[in-house]
């Protein structure tokens, strides 16, 4: 069964490896032709251009990017940061495994060993500078 993620009413499909690489290219340099796209993808990857434009596009009518025409050249930018994204995917996760309880989800991520001792002493910091109106 897919994984689907809602946004605004629309269901999304889940992003595959390649899909995500080519979402990282773009959030990591804002709007991006398919040109750039390429050069960042093509680092870790051997692919054509032609396959960078395909992905775009279709990552396009999956609702995560959208584009614009500048001369001859589409630049195609996200529709939402990838923490928005990552934040709505967890929310799913905290819905779905957890009755709703961040507490439980981090809980139980404490308890396996997910987190470091680093992490947690980042998240403290984090939660306390919060708790006192910082950002």
């Amino acid at each position: 069964m897919t994984k689907r993620t809602a946004i605004g009413g629309r269901v999304r499909s889940p992003l595959t490896e390649l899909e995500n690489e080519v979402m990282r290219a773009v959030w990591d340099a804002g709007p991006s032709t398919v040109e750039a796209v390429h050069l960042t993808v093509s680092r870790n990857r051997t692919l054509k251009e032609a396959t960078i434009r395909t992905l775009l596009r279709r990552l396009e009518q999956k609702g995560y990017l959208r584009h614009e025409e500048d001369k001859r050249a589409y630049v195609y930018q996200a529709v939402e940061p990838a923490r928005s994204l990552a934040a709505r995917a967890v929310r799913q996760i905290i819905d779905r495994f957890c009755q709703g309880s961040v507490e439980e989800l981090v809980s139980g991520m404490v308890e396996a060993r997910v987190l470091s001792k680093g992490e947690l002493d980042r998240l403290e910091d984090f939660v306390r500078s919060r708790k006192q109106g910082g950002k």
